[in-house]
């Protein structure tokens, strides 16, 4: 039953398939059809009239007939024919694979892409992704199946109509001796989809443990904490584990195989039989003879072939199960029709109203009943201790999420009711795990505004204000060498170096909105100071939002709101807390001490 669902994904990867080149399709679809219709004409040339013809000239002791000559040509021809045809049909196939992956692979990318941030902190969706994107180009054996399914089909059609010509019963033993194989074959399909589903989780693990011991980030760890032997191990038992279950299956289906194939020769043995008694009685003559053991064999070989093509679609349609559920997946987070544009200029902010929020799976509200104002020109600091819910708030005011209760207003309008490639635009965002891309230097600082990637003067200012500037032109080739060690010729960066990049990105963008989250976090003290130096002259006029645990860079903000347990508990300028001897005070002093 799954199976035949399954089928249904079958149209869903034909629609892919011509978007991604329907005249490829066409051609391909019409060039079999030819070439699965020379097997028959072949038969009936160079078998039964061929044969005939030879047999009477021996038999009666006449003179060779032109027409032998005719026939033996027409044969060659119809060779050449078939090699020509099979030969453009495989260039077409060739063409019709390139095709489908590059579109396929872009839709998968296109479409993870479009998903909530939300769905990437559930484990069950990485599953399907990493599914998803191994069906993405994993399947051509079944676009290549659906292929020869056509051919095959049009060609036993042929044969069958034929055979059915001089006997129905023929055609039923042929039939009866393998269908039992089909439905071995489908069983066995079905069992190694569910293996596979079952052992995703673990091939999930095998590529973390893979990538984990031939990184250059653990390489350090790995020596000094003699983990080698503990990793292998780990994986050792992993992939035993899988390797058995493979080899149980495959011995279960060698021997059920085995068996099922019996029936088929018997249904071919059984029909050829008959074929041979029909001659002996004088009922058919040698040529019919040699041409119906031929289209026997031929039919009996395609009917097992369509069967075993069939099943063989039905279980790739079974893996295409998760791609086409992933693409089936809708954002909850998306712009609501008549979307209004972002207000430019902001003119009273943004408020945090009621705001909680929890991740999926966890128990514990991050924000909680959270109340919070940023006035448009304000520079506001978030400070509190890890996972009080600081980036939380950064991702609610960007919309990568959504509160579950309460609600986020800009401008006295609710989040939700503005366009969100218009929010993007004016909200520029460095996050403490800012992206570290294996670019060239001037890509890496484009990708924060990605349509000025050719205009290099205004990458070259970006880079001045964040600092960025001095390490690119230490570089061999400037602003157009390649970053990190992954691609040829290219050159890795400290982590202060990569964040002074990340950090041209931000102001790159020239949003009405600047967010830095934890933006020094791997800078010096000296770095730190010549950044927020010239962060102060850059937020001038605009409403900038920071996260910083380092109170030299705190206190340089307009107001400085302390959260704790998902709540606003402080709020004020670093005089003022001071002062108060709260939490702000408490840890102020901490760090203060850490110093003297």
């Amino acid at each position: 039953m799954d199976r035949l669902t399954a089928i249904r994904n079958v149209p869903v990867v034909l629609r892919i398939l011509w978007d991604s080149g329907g005249t490829v399709v066409a051609l391909g679809v019409a060039f079999r059809l030819c070439v699965a219709l020379l097997p028959l004409a072949l038969l009936w040339v160079g078998t039964k009239l061929i044969i005939d013809t030879v047999y009477r000239v021996v038999t009666t002791h006449s003179a060779i007939p032109a027409r032998l000559w005719y026939l033996v040509l027409a044969e060659f021809a119809l060779a050449v024919l078939s090699s020509t045809l099979s030969r453009i049909v495989d260039y077409l196939d060739q063409l019709l694979a390139d095709n489908y992956m590059r579109y396929v692979s872009i839709q998968v990318m296109k479409h993870a892409a479009s998903l909530d941030l939300l769905a990437y902190e559930d484990p069950v969706f990485y599953d399907r992704l990493e599914r998803a994107r191994v069906q993405a180009t994993d399947r051509l054996g079944m676009i290549q199946s659906i292929g020869r399914l056509i051919q095959q089909v049009v060609t036993t059609i042929a044969l069958s109509v034929s055979i059915l010509l001089f006997s129905p019963w023929l055609l039923l033993l042929l039939i009866a001796g393998v269908v039992p194989a089909f439905l071995g074959e489908s069983h066995f399909a079905f069992l190694g989809y569910a293996k596979n589903f079952r052992q995703t989780p673990i091939r999930r693990q095998l590529d973390y443990l893979r990538i984990l011991g031939g990184s250059k980030e653990a390489a350090k760890e790995l020596k000094l904490f003699g983990l080698k032997d503990f990793l292998t191990e780990r994986f050792t038992d992993l992939s035993n584990q899988i390797y058995r279950e493979d080899v149980a299956l495959a011995r279960r289906k060698l021997i059920a195989g085995a068996l099922l194939s019996v029936l088929g020769v018997m249904g071919y043995y059984g029909a050829y039989v008959f074929v041979i008694w029909r001659t002996v009685l004088g009922m058919l003559t040698i040529g019919s003879l040699t041409f119906l053991a031929g289209a026997i064999l031929q039919c009996s070989s395609n009917i097992q072939q369509i069967f075993s093509t069939v099943s063989s679609i039905a279980d790739q349609a079974l893996f295409l199960t998760d791609l086409v559920a992933f693409l089936e997946m809708k954002p909850t987070i998306r712009s609501k029709p008549n979307a209004l544009p972002m207000p430019r200029p902001i003119r009273s902010g943004f408020e945090f109203r009621n705001v909680s929020f929890r991740y999926p799976g966890g128990s514990r509200f991050v924000l909680n009943n959270f109340n919070f104002r940023l006035h448009p020109g304000e520079r506001v600091a978030l400070i509190g201790e890890n996972g009080q819910g600081k980036t939380t708030i950064v991702k609610l005011l960007t919309r990568l999420y959504d509160p579950l209760e309460g609600q986020i207003l800009l401008d006295g309008i609710d989040l939700r009711e503005y366009d969100l490639e218009s929010l993007y635009r004016e909200i520029g965002v460095i996050f403490q795990d800012f992206m570290r891309y294996e670019m060239i230097a001037r890509e890496n600082i484009a990708v924060g505004r990605i349509e000025e990637a050719a205009n290099l003067p205004l990458l070259q200012q970006s880079a001045r204000k964040s600092t960025a500037d001095e390490v690119i032109e230490s570089l061999r080739l400037g602003y157009d060498q390649m970053l990190g060690r992954r691609f040829e010729g290219g050159v890795d960066l400290s982590g202060g170096e990569w964040q002074k990049v990340a950090l041209a990105r931000a102001y790159l963008r020239d949003a009405q909105v600047l967010i830095l989250d934890e933006p020094t976090a791997a800078l010096d003290a000296r770095s730190e100071f010549e950044v927020f130096q010239r962060f102060a002259e850059l937020t001038a006029g605009k409403m900038a939002l920071f996260i910083s645990h380092r109170f030299s860079t705190v206190r340089m903000a307009d107001r400085i709101v302390v959260i704790e347990d998902g709540r606003v508990v402080e709020d004020g300028k670093h005089e003022e807390l001071t002062h108060l001897g709260g939490r702000y005070a408490e840890m102020f002093e901490l760090q203060a001490a850490s110093y003297r």
